[in-house]
C-alpha cells in the first residue's frame, strides 16, 4: 500500500532538520519534545499523576505514574513502559499524552521509566535500569497500588528495545512474573540489513544515517550482535510471555520488528500482530495530525485490557 495521503502530508509539512550528529544530545532531546508535544494528543484526563523515585543501578532513578479517573482503592494491573527516542533522546513531557492515553482507555496504572540514556550513559546502563525498574516494581507492588500477578512491560521503538530484552531477561531468571509484554515498532536488530531499512531509510522521518549514529553512541559495533543490544539475536525465546506489536508499513523498522515475530512464534510463544498500512515509524505520537494515531493506541490498549483479563 502506498504511503497514506495525511501521513504524506504530514511529512511534506514538517521542517528541514539537523542530521543527528549535527546536534548535542540535549538539542536533540529538546526537538524531539517540542515536536511530539506540538503534534500530540492535548489533555487526556486521568485521575492522578505522580513521580516517585527507585534505587537504580546508576543511582536514584524516576518513575512517573499515571493512574486512570475513578481508579478507587484497589490494587490495579500496571503497564511498566518504556519509552523511545533512539536511546538518546525522549523524556516524561515526551510521552506525557501516550502514558496517559494507555492509563486511560486500558484501565491501567502506566509506570514510566526514566532510563538512563545514551551518550553519557551507554549500554548496558539503560538495560540495567529496565531491569531494575522491572523488578523493584514486582516487590513494592503493594506500596504502588498495583496488582503483581497483572504486570505488563511495554514500549515504542527503542524503549520496545528495552522492555524485550526485560522480558528475556525475566524469563530466563524466571522472575518477576510478567503477564504482556507490548512493543510498538520495535528496534530489534542493530545493524540490519532488512529490505525496509533500504526502502524506508530516508524521507520517512526516521533516517537511517541518524539510528545508526545514535545505536553507535548507545553501543560499540562489536557489542551490536549482543542479544541485550539486539534481542533478535536470543538463542531462546521460549516461554515469553504473550506478546502484543504493532509495525507500521512505512517504518524502516517493519521488517527486523516482523521477524522478531516470527522467531517468537516459531518458539511458541503466543503473537498477536498488528500491521498497521500506510504509516510511518512511531506514527502514534502524532494524534494531533493523524486520526490512524489514535485508533492505533485504542488498539493496543484493549490488547492490554485483553492480556489484563479485563473486561
Amino acid at each position: 500500500m502506498p504511503l497514506d495521503p495525511l501521513v504524506r502530508a504530514f511529512l511534506v509539512s514538517l521542517p528541514p532538520r539537523p542530521k543527528a550528529w549535527e546536534v548535542t544530545p540535549d538539542e536533540a532531546r529538546s526537538r524531539f519534545s517540542s515536536m511530539v508535544r506540538t503534534y500530540g494528543a492535548k489533555d487526556v484526563p486521568v485521575g492522578r499523576v505522580e513521580t516517585v523515585t527507585m534505587p537504580g543501578p546508576g543511582g536514584a532513578m524516576a518513575l512517573r505514574i499515571y493512574t486512570p479517573v475513578a481508579a478507587g482503592g484497589e490494587a490495579l494491573p500496571a503497564l511498566i513502559y518504556f519509552h523511545g527516542g533512539a536511546f538518546r533522546h525522549g523524556d516524561f513531557e515526551a510521552y506525557e499524552a501516550t502514558c496517559r492515553f494507555l492509563a486511560a482507555e486500558a484501565s491501567c496504572r502506566v509506570i514510566a521509566v526514566d532510563y538512563r540514556r545514551a551518550p553519557e550513559n551507554p549500554f548496558p546502563a539503560a538495560v540495567e535500569d529496565a531491569a531494575a525498574a522491572v523488578a523493584w516494581i514486582e516487590t513494592n507492588a503493594a506500596t504502588l497500588g498495583i496488582d503483581p500477578n497483572r504486570t505488563a512491560v511495554g514500549g515504542d521503538s527503542a524503549g520496545a528495545n528495552l522492555a524485550a530484552v526485560a522480558c528475556q531477561l525475566a524469563t530466563t531468571a524466571g522472575e518477576p512474573h510478567i503477564v504482556l509484554q507490548m512493543l510498538l515498532f520495535p528496534v530489534t536488530q542493530l545493524g540490519s540489513t532488512f529490505p525496509s531499512l533500504t526502502a524506508y531509510g530516508a524521507g520517512f522521518n526516521l533516517d537511517q544515517d541518524g539510528l545508526e549514529y545514535c545505536y553507535g553512541l548507545y553501543a560499540p559495533k562489536e557489542k551490536w550482535s549482543d542479544p541485550r543490544v539486539s534481542p533478535l539475536n536470543a538463542g531462546k525465546l521460549a516461554g515469553l510471555p504473550p506478546t502484543f506489536v504493532m509495525l507500521a508499513e512505512c517504518d524502516p523498522l517493519h521488517d527486523e520488528g516482523l521477524a522478531y515475530v516470527e522467531k517468537m512464534r516459531a518458539a511458541g510463544v503466543e503473537v498477536s500482530l498488528v500491521d498497521w498500512p500506510g504509516v510511518i515509524h512511531n506514527f502514534i505520537l502524532y494524534q494531533a495530525v493523524l486520526p490512524q494515531a489514535r485508533e492505533a493506541l485504542v488498539v493496543a490498549a484493549k490488547a492490554l485490557k485483553s492480556g489484563f483479563r479485563l473486561q
